[in-house]
């Protein structure tokens, strides 16, 4: 069997933590930010960890 090639896209939105838990950035953060309160604006700054439904799809995707 071939080598799986990793998803390129995934690999730039995706890091592995050391525990082997996948973080994510908030959406909705990139621009449009007048309408947005400042509160919600600096809760999108944090970043998120994958939830375990999502972890399998994105592990494939990664290579791992």
């Amino acid at each position: 069997m071939p080598k799986i090639k990793t998803n390129r896209s995934a690999a730039k939105r995706f890091k592995v933590t050391g525990s082997g838990k996948i973080v994510r950035h908030h959406a909705k953060s990139a621009h449009i930010k007048t309408k947005k309160s400042p509160k919600l604006k600096r809760n999108l700054r944090q970043s998120a960890i994958v939830r375990k439904c999502d972890e399998g799809r994105i592990y494939r995707m990664l290579g791992m």
